[in-house]
This record gives structure tokens, C-alpha cells and sequence, in this order.
């Protein structure tokens, strides 16, 4: 059996004959060994601790200086300065100050274990981090914001979880060269890591009752008054702006942090207290909610930016699964008084879900398999205007293998039972144009970037401003016409690329290309009139609805991290005004004269554009042909076959929780969403599934039926774990846990994880000696310890009422319900679940048999502080 490495020796180096290790010969042994080269980012605070370089001897250095020119000591000395006088050299946060460096993570497995090492230069251990301590919201990936990068993984550890040279508890940032492998990995990590699964001891049979699901949906629309002060005393008169504050041109940007944790932020923006963001935010599967928090920065040239305020929201009494938008104040803590600072506008949803077993789904998904999936976005839209949840719909029909064909179904019948006219075909807001939106954003984005990202990106980050408009622009008609060889420009550069990327179309998009092409085709009769229009069909979706809306809104698509200038924004609605003629094939402009160049533009490359319609709707023969086995492919191959062995041996809602690859789909948690979701809209819009409804109605009845069974077997199993809590009682002799209908003992059936078993100090010890770790890492019993965290430490007896009080009014549970404060108003969805108590609260509410040994002993009063650290955790 593989030996783990010696965690505490900076200097330990990979194995160089790893990388031409036969698999066979690794799947031989016991242990799992997986390599993937990343980048690490490190932190300041860390990179002081790494090895320095030795400083140059002394009489060397005089020689190297004596030896400097008087002129080049002088060019020395001010680049020296331009470089401190950038604000990239002045640090925004410490967390995003530092700097990426090559590194080697292995994971290795071993026994009952999994230990993540990370590598710099492939011979320094920079940290070492147990996964199977972590949960799997520790493991997520990072928005793109945080340091400007897309596929980066973010793993977060408290004390006891990592070991590292420098801070164990900083996390861990890893940028992986694609996103197939941060996928991959992500997946890899979290089937070693504990999901968030609750009553586990309930219902061992599948692994616990039921697991949670969170998200934060949030639009940075906004801000006013930024930098102004008002006094917001207990005094009404007292709300009236400063007099003494006057309104100044600021730069400007705002940091996200959820549960005290750095997760987003906007771009730098400049205006007179009012920076208009309308930057979009995402961040999914949280850990149970605290706060967020959003900081507002002002930048200064030649200083560290200086805070202005803050807007602090309680997650915890935030109404669920709805959009809430709205002017925020910005408040600063002074000497005696807070003081509001100005107002940012947010858009923010927070959804927090009960994800049940996918056996309490088979209704739900027998009912949604038996039409086409499009109808009951167009049921959900019709019936209860409900427009946010066509992406959940979607992902069902893509884990159910259907979404393609009920697409083509839906075309089929919007070609062939209307009468539209080929010049509007396709171009309305329906439900098919809306889906393959979706459709495309979610097979097209690699797409997409090889066509127009580094073109656009260049666009803006040089600013460029171009405007034909002589009323617009006031100037003379030569300077005119410059502007248009400009824009003519700019379109031929872009064209360019779009059409050299025409072959990377994926094969998804391709075969709805081609059905769409063909189904016109059939539908009007080509001829010399309409022989354009198969064409046009292709390309009032690739253009229309893609490639010209990420023209001119590159910061919605992930092109540009946030809103451009309004010059750049003028320049992109032109080209892409050009872009969309020339998808249109027509060659017809204004009639000014200085639009001459663009008119020859669009003739000269009316050809090239038929012939990249072609090509995209023409699906690739060659594509199914063997693709050679490369060292990246292998290893990802060795990951799947890992996740099927360990998914097979896992229990049923831990293995449910590993998102499945290619696209990270979570069925059960679509299912979840979903009837969450027809539920709570089903009451707020008063619509009663039981009363009798015609034959067109009945499959939406029956949809809706069938998600209030889901919601109320989740009801269910919240009241049986509540009511099957753990008492605690206060002895003599301390805390004393004891089991009303739960008896873990040593001979009890339910066999104990190793994450929560008492190791004796024999087993300690050869653990240790067998895994390697220093004297740092955690021991066993603090093992047991971090293990028992549990979801259930966050569910109380008053769950139960609390969830059944905002679904079903039940009266029989309100005594136990905590007071719900009237300016935090709740959901009525399974938002109540957890909610914000004590330290004593939960010791007195929340403990599990889990709190018990094997061996059936109390745990002591010695671990009460640490349960209470690790609830309260940030």
C-alpha cells in the first residue's frame, strides 16, 4: 500500500515517473492517486513564508551597482515609481492581492481518508487539506469577478481541516486550464467531502432524510448619494443630508461577501455618487445562511482604497425563492451615531431548498416526462407568470435526454400550424425562441468565445469610440468618414474571427441548425424568391438571439466584467447593427454616402456568411469518430470510473449529492426547485389543483398535485427528525445525551462512519504514522469531533412548526414556532427550516446520537465550546 507523503517536509517532492505510470498498475493497489496542474493563487501572507531566493553576495552587488550608468540609475528610479504609482500594485483585499503560481495538486486515497496536496514548483508541499473533513459547500467554484478568471475552485477550511506552511485556515484558490476538468475535479473532491445531508441516523437505508440546497441571485443595478452623509438617528428631522457634504467624482466598486467570506465584486465605476453597475451575480451552494454583506469602496489614485460603507443583510429572515428589488441604505458606523452614506439598488433572490431522495421525484417526473417539456414553461407562464424557472425545466429535460426533441417538436409545430410569413419567422419573444436561447447559452459559450470574446475584449479595454452620425458626432464629413473606415474595421475583424471558429460550433447547436434549415426548407417552397429564407431561418438564432445580443451586452454573457462606457457601448451597437444586416443577407443601408465602405463590406462578404450557415447547420460526420487517448483524457476517464465505484458503495442521497458530469446536473435538485416552486406560486395565485378543470387543464392539475405530495412528504420527514431530536439534560456531573427513540451504541445496527467513530491512541498513532501527517493536523478526536458538524446542528425542534406553519397553517405546532419578526417576512416554502438561534438553543435542541460514541459514553462537557465554534463559524 502507497504511503501518504511526509506532510510536515516543505522539500518533498512528486514521484518523477508519475506521469508515465500505467493505470492498470495504479488500479492495481488500494490507494487512488489523481494529478492535475493548475494555478494556486497565493497570498502575500503566504508567499512571505515560502523559500526566498539567496541575496547576491555583497562585492558582486557593489560591482553590479558601480557599474550603472548615472542615466540608467535615473530610468531605474522612475519606472520604480510608475509601477508603485499603479492602483494594480495597491491592494483592494488581501485575500485578491496576490499572485498565481504553476502548482500540482494530487489527491490520494487511502483507507477511510482523502488528503488534497498542493505542490509549487513540484517539489514545494505549499499545503495539504483532508478532504473527507470538509463539506461540500467548502468545495464551490469562485464567481469570475473575484480575480478576474473563469474555471477557478475555491476550497474553504477552518482550523484542524489543512495543514500549510503559512495560514492552514487561508483557502485554497485553484485556476484550472478548462472547464471540463474544473468540473472534473470539483465532482472528484466532492464525492470524498460529507454533503449537507440531515437525519442521517433516521434513515440510514438512504442516508439521511433529506439534504439542503442554497443560492444567492444577485443585480448590482446601482448606487445614489454615495459619499453623503445623513444622520440616521433615532430623530426624524435628524435624516436630512449633511449640508457640510458636498457630492464629488469617486471611483467606485462594491465587494459581495456571504457568511463573512470575500465571493464577488463589481468593476471600478466613476460618477458623482450614482455609478450605474447593472452587473449580475451568482453564487451557488452555500452553506447555511448567515449574512451578506456588501462593502462599498472608493479607489484613490496612489492610495489603498478607503471604505464608505456597507449594506448588511440577514439572510437568515430573507424572504425565499422570490426577487426582491430595492434602494439598500449604505451605513457607516461613527463615534455616536450611524451615518447613511447613500443608497445602492439591488435585485437579490435567495432560494433554500429541501432536496429529498429521487425515489420521492418518480411522480413529479412521470407527470413531466409526459409531454413536451416547453408546454409547461408555457402552463408555469400562463398560469402564474412565472418566468425563472425555464432554466430548472431545462436541465430536467437535458438529464432526461429530451430536451433536443421536444425542441424540434415545438418548432414543428410553429412552422407548420401558422401561417407567419417567412420574414417574421422566428423572430417573436415565444417560448421556442426563449428556450433555444437557453439552449444555446448553455451548449455555445466555448463557441462563443473563440467567435467574438478577444475581439470584444479589446474592443473595450481600448476604448474605442466610433460615430457615424454626423448629428451625433458634429463633425465635418471627413471626420466622418474616417469613422466609418473605423467601424468597417472593427466589423472586419470581427467577422474574421467569427468565421475562422465557424467549425468549433458544437454538434448540439448543429443538428438544431440543420433540423430548423430543413424544416423551412419543406415548409416554403424555395425558389428564386425565397431561396434566402432556410438561411435567415439558421441565422435569426445564431445571430439574432446570440452572437449580436453578446455584442452589444458582453458583460450579461461573461465576455466583459462589467458594463461598458457609453462611447464603447455606441461602438458596439453599430457593429453589431452591421453584424445583424450581414447575418440578415442584406446588402441595403442608409443612403448616406459616407456608409459607401460598409455597403462594400457587406457585399464582399454576403458569400462567406451563406457559406458559415452552412457550415453550422450542418452537423460534423467526423465528430464520432475515436478521438486519440491524451494524458488529460485518461486521467478524467480514471475520475468517472472513480465516481461510479464510489457512488455504487456510497449511500443514496450522498451519492445523489455529486453532481453528475458532463454539466454538473443535480436531478433531484431541479425536482426539488421545481415543485417548491409550482407550490408556492399555486397559493399565492389561489389555484386549486382539486377542483375540477377541462381536459386541456388536467395534465397541469395534475403536475401541481403531484409537487404538493413532494412538499408534503418533505414535511414529513422535517417532523420526523425534529420530533425524533436528541434531549439534552444538565446532570451534576455536566451535559448528558440521551436519545428519546435513537439508541447508538456499540452492538446498534446502524453502523457508525469513520468520520464520527472514537479512535484509540494504538489506532492514533498508526493512523498518523501511516498518513504521514505533522504534528499540525488534526487528531482524531478532533477528527470526531469536526465530523459530528452535521446538518442536523442547525435544525431545531421548532422546524417542524415553523415549516408547517408557513405551507399548511397548521395550528397544532405554532406554540413551539419562534416570534417571526414583522419586518422579515418569510416565504412560503421550506425557508424556515434553519433558522438563527443561540449557542445554548442549539445545545439544547440540535444534538444528534451523533453526539454519542461507539462505545455509548458521553462526549463531556469539554467539547460544548468546540460544537459552539463550529456552528458559529464564519
Amino acid at each position: 500500500m502507497t504511503a501518504l507523503p511526509n506532510l510536515m517536509a516543505s522539500s518533498s517532492t512528486i514521484p518523477s515517473s508519475h506521469a508515465g505510470q500505467q493505470w492498470d498498475e495504479r488500479s492495481s493497489t488500494d490507494a487512488q492517486e489523481f494529478y492535475v496542474s493548475v494555478e494556486l493563487h497565493v497570498s502575500p501572507k503566504a508567499a512571505a513564508t515560502l523559500r526566498k531566493p539567496p541575496l547576491p553576495h555583497k562585492k558582486t552587488s557593489e560591482r553590479h551597482a558601480a557599474t550603472k550608468s548615472s542615466s540608467g540609475s535615473v530610468d531605474s528610479t522612475q519606472k520604480r515609481l510608475r509601477e508603485k504609482s499603479s492602483w494594480l500594485n495597491l491592494t483592494r483585499n488581501p485575500i485578491t492581492s496576490g499572485q498565481w503560481r504553476a502548482a500540482t495538486c494530487k489527491l490520494v486515497e487511502e483507507d477511510e481518508g482523502c488528503v488534497l496536496n498542493i505542490y509549487l514548483e513540484e517539489a514545494i508541499l505549499y499545503k495539504s487539506i483532508y478532504i473527507y473533513l470538509l463539506n461540500h459547500t467548502d468545495i464551490r467554484p469562485v464567481h469570475p469577478s473575484l480575480f478576474g478568471r473563469k474555471n477557478s475552485l475555491g476550497i474553504y477550511c477552518v482550523a484542524g481541516q489543512s495543514w500549510s506552511a503559512a495560514a492552514p485556515t487561508e483557502p485554497a484558490y485553484l485556476h484550472f486550464p478548462d472547464t471540463d476538468a474544473m468540473n472534473a475535479w470539483l465532482a472528484l473532491l466532492r464525492s470524498y467531502a460529507m454533503p449537507e445531508v440531515y437525519g442521517r441516523w433516521l434513515s440510514p437505508d438512504e442516508g439521511g432524510l433529506y439534504r439542503m440546497w442554497r443560492q444567492i441571485e444577485m443585480t448590482v443595478i446601482q448606487g445614489r448619494n454615495l459619499g453623503i452623509s445623513k444622520v440616521t438617528a433615532d430623530d426624524p428631522a435628524s435624516g436630512d443630508p449633511d449640508p457640510n457634504s458636498d457630492a464629488i467624482d469617486m471611483d467606485l466598486y462594491c465587494e459581495m461577501h456571504v457568511n463573512s467570506q470575500l465571493c464577488g465584486r463589481t468593476t471600478v465605476k466613476k460618477g458623482i455618487g450614482s455609478p450605474d453597475w447593472q452587473e449580475r451575480f451568482t453564487f451557488s451552494d452555500l452553506p447555511p445562511f448567515e449574512n451578506l454583506e456588501i462593502l462599498i469602496w472608493r479607489e484613490k489614485k496612489l492610495m489603498k482604497p478607503v471604505l464608505i460603507g456597507s449594506v448588511l443583510i440577514v439572510l437568515a429572515n430573507f424572504r425565499r425563492g422570490e426577487y426582491i428589488e430595492g434602494w439598500f441604505p449604505v451605513l457607516t458606523t461613527g463615534s455616536s451615531a450611524h451615518l447613511q452614506v447613500g443608497e445602492v439598488r439591488l435585485k437579490l433572490k435567495v432560494d433554500e431548498e429541501i432536496v429529498l431522495p429521487y425515489s420521492a421525484y418518480v411522480g413529479i417526473l412521470k407527470t413531466f416526462i409526459s409531454r413536451n417539456a416547453l408546454d409547461w414553461m408555457q402552463d408555469l407562464e400562463t398560469h402564474f407568470k412565472l418566468k425563472t424557472i425555464s432554466s430548472h425545466i431545462m436541465s430536467i429535460a437535458i438529464a432526461k435526454n429530451v430536451l433536443m426533441d421536444n425542441i424540434m417538436e415545438l418548432a414543428d409545430r410553429e412552422v407548420d400550424g401558422t401561417v407567419t410569413s417567412h420574414q417574421t419567422l422566428f423572430r417573436g419573444n415565444t417560448v421556442l425562441t426563449k428556450t433555444i436561447e437557453l439552449f444555446m447559452a448553455w451548449y455555445g459559450t466555448s463557441f462563443l468565445e473563440a467567435s467574438i470574446g478577444e475581439t470584444i475584449r479589446r474592443l473595450c479595454a481600448d476604448r474605442v469610440g466610433i460615430e457615424v452620425d454626423p448629428v451625433r458626432s458634429g463633425k465635418s464629413v471627413k471626420g466622418i468618414e474616417k469613422n466609418v473606415e473605423l467601424l468597417v474595421y472593427w466589423c472586419e475583424e470581427l467577422w474574421t474571427h467569427i468565421y475562422e471558429a465557424r467549425r468549433e460550433c458544437p454538434q448540439e447547436m448543429r443538428k438544431l441548425f440543420e433540423h430548423i434549415r430543413h424544416l423551412v426548407e419543406r415548409r416554403y417552397r424555395v425558389d428564386d424568391q425565397n431561396r434566402e429564407v432556410p438561411w435567415q431561418s439558421v441565422s435569426a438564432f445564431c445571430f439574432l438571439r446570440f452572437m449580436v445580443p453578446a455584442i452589444l451586452h458582453p458583460h450579461l454573457f461573461g465576455l466583459w466584467p462589467g458594463l461598458p462606457d457609453a462611447r464603447v457601448q455606441r461602438s458596439l451597437t453599430l457593429i453589431a447593427k452591421v453584424i445583424q444586416n450581414l447575418a440578415n443577407l442584406n446588402t441595403t443601408v442608409q443612403k448616406e454616402e459616407y456608409m459607401r465602405g460598409v455597403k462594400d463590406f457587406l457585399s464582399n462578404t454576403t458569400q462567406a456568411m451563406i457559406d458559415y450557415i452552412v457550415v453550422v447547420s450542418t452537423p460534423d460526420m467526423d465528430h464520432t469518430t475515436t478521438s486519440p487517448v491524451t494524458s488529460d483524457r485518461h486521467e478524467r476517464l480514471r475520475i468517472l470510473n472513480t465516481l461510479r465505484r464510489r457512488g455504487a458503495a456510497a449511500p443514496l442521497l450522498f451519492r445523489e449529492a455529486v453532481p453528475l458530469l458532463p454539466h454538473m446536473l443535480d436531478l433531484p435538485k431541479h425536482l426539488a426547485v421545481l415543485s417548491s416552486v409550482v407550490v408556492r406560486y399555486s397559493r399565492t395565485n389561489h389555484y386549486d389543483p382539486t377542483l375540477p378543470v377541462g381536459s386541456d387543464e388536467r395534465p397541469f392539475k395534475e403536475l401541481c398535485l403531484r409537487c404538493m405530495e413532494v412538499e408534503e412528504q418533505a414535511l414529513q420527514r422535517v417532523s420526523q427528525l425534529a420530533t425524533k431530536r436528541v434531549i439534552k439534560t444538565e446532570t451534576a456531573h455536566g451535559w448528558k445525551s440521551s436519545s428519546v427513540s435513537v439508541s447508538i451504541s456499540s452492538s446498534s445496527p446502524i453502523s457508525i462512519p469513520h468520520r464520527e467513530r472514537k479512535l484509540s491512541l494504538t489506532e492514533k498513532n498508526e493512523r498518523r504514522k501511516r498518513s504521514g501527517r505533522p504534528s499540525t493536523a488534526p487528531s482524531n478526536d478532533s477528527t470526531s469531533v469536526l465530523s459530528t458538524s452535521t446538518p442536523e446542528k442547525s435544525v431545531a425542534s421548532h422546524a417542524t412548526a415553523q415549516s408547517q406553519r408557513s405551507r399548511s397553517g397548521d395550528m397544532t405546532h405554532r406554540q413551539r414556532s419562534p416570534k417571526r419578526s414583522p419586518h422579515h417576512p418569510r416565504s412560503t416554502s421550506t425557508d424556515s427550516v434553519l433558522a438563527r438561534r443561540t449557542p445554548y438553543e442549539d445545545l439544547s435542541s440540535t444534538a444528534d446520537a451523533s453526539m454519542v460514541s461507539a462505545d455509548g459514553s458521553d462526549v463531556g462537557k469539554r467539547k460544548i465550546g468546540i460544537f459552539r465554534a463550529i456552528w458559529t463559524r464564519k
